[in-house]
């Protein structure tokens, strides 16, 4: 696998903001069961997750930047996929604990107002049409941040999947 970014690194301050961010998710269900991280996983332990995820151990993480994740372990990743475009410019995906995974949002700033219409990593890959519930807090980071317009998460999510829709047969190719 390659980075399209060249290796670029560097936590986005919109991501180092979220990060800020206390999630509620309550034992009903309701809420954004997410807990971003403040810095993104080492290359290293991208590569290590990628091989267990995928059963297949040639593969580097190169291309990923996991930063953050579900209550079961599912991680929230950027996927660089765009050559030499940078990283707030690659889609977002997910990868569930039990084999799920999906785009969650075409580039970082579609992924701020997923967050801001209350839907995270996870809910975006399993409950991709859920009912918007706004979070005031998540809004005002997208408005600083985010270089694309405020949409509902479910149209942000369904134009993520339509311009990657070949996401899961390609990571059922990378797959032992």
């Amino acid at each position: 696998m390659t980075d399209a970014t060249g290796g670029d690194r560097r936590f986005p301050p919109a991501l180092a903001e979220v990060a800020g961010v206390e999630f509620e998710y309550g034992e009903d269900g309701e809420g954004v069961d997410f807990e971003p991280y403040d810095a993104f996983d080492s290359a290293e332990e991208t590569t290590d997750w990628l091989r267990s995820w995928t059963g297949n151990r040639e593969l580097d993480g190169g291309a990923y930047r996991l930063f953050g994740q579900d209550g079961t372990g599912g991680l929230a990743a950027i996927w660089c996929v765009r050559p030499g475009r940078p990283l707030a410019e690659q889609p977002v995906v997910f990868f569930g604990s039990e084999g799920e995974r999906g785009v969650v949002a075409a580039n970082l700033s579609d992924f701020l107002w997923v967050l801001a219409d209350g839907s995270g990593p996870q809910e975006a890959v399993e409950y991709p049409d859920l009912k918007a519930r706004p979070n005031a807090t998540l809004a005002e980071i997208a408005e600083r941040h985010a270089t694309t317009g405020r949409r509902p998460a479910a149209e942000i999510i369904a134009e993520a999947r339509a311009e990657f829709a070949t996401f899961d047969e390609d990571i059922d190719a990378l797959c032992r």
